[in-house]
């Protein structure tokens, strides 16, 4: 399956696949999904998971320790604590973003989903989430999977990107789409 989606490769594509078939086969993939989402939420959150995850310096043992106890905190368990718990003793658990954002793509991919890659300046809320899903569904003709990334750098509005497509409405792009007509005007 991973071969078939260019987005599922490398490392995080081969973990994303191994992981999405054994959710598969155990019949937990929303569950195992919803951990995992649970898992990339505190991540983004947290600068000092964050280090955890990414710094070489900690040494497995300690990083084993620290990620059981954010996963007892965070009441993740079952497949996706242990799938976690295997990427840390491998060494990957740098890699853990790509493979969440992996096995996304597997499992929209097997519910018939499009996926939408959507960057925003603040925290948007359930009601325009679902409008943007409903919004994103009207133009593809399907459910749409969100990976929903905070960047405040873009000031305002959002980007998405959807397959090959991308609309960019954010306000850094609109300023510097001005500020570049202002120097060829002036």
């Amino acid at each position: 399956m991973a071969a078939e989606d260019p987005s599922v490769s490398g490392v995080s594509g081969r973990y994303a696949t191994a992981l999405f078939e054994l959710a598969r086969d155990e019949r937990s993939i929303d569950a195992v999904k919803a951990d995992l989402d649970r898992f990339d939420t505190m991540l983004a959150d947290s600068a000092d998971l964050k280090r955890l995850v990414r710094s070489p310096v900690f040494s497995a043992d300690s990083q084993s320790k620290a990620l059981a106890a954010v996963l007892d905190r965070a009441g993740i368990s079952g497949i996706a604590a242990n799938f976690l718990r295997v990427l840390t003793a491998n060494r990957r658990l740098f890699a853990v973003s790509d493979v969440i954002r992996a096995f996304r793509s597997l499992v929209a991919k097997f519910k018939g989903e499009a996926i939408a890659d959507v960057t925003v300046a603040e925290t948007l809320s359930d009601r325009n989430l679902d409008a943007l899903k409903t919004a994103l569904k009207s133009v593809t003709g399907k459910d749409v999977a969100l990976n929903v990334k905070l960047d405040p750098s873009i000031i305002g509005g959002l980007v998405v990107k959807l397959g090959s497509r991308m609309v960019d409405s954010s306000l850094r792009t609109k300023l510097n789409s001005i500020k570049h007509a202002m120097k060829e005007a002036g």
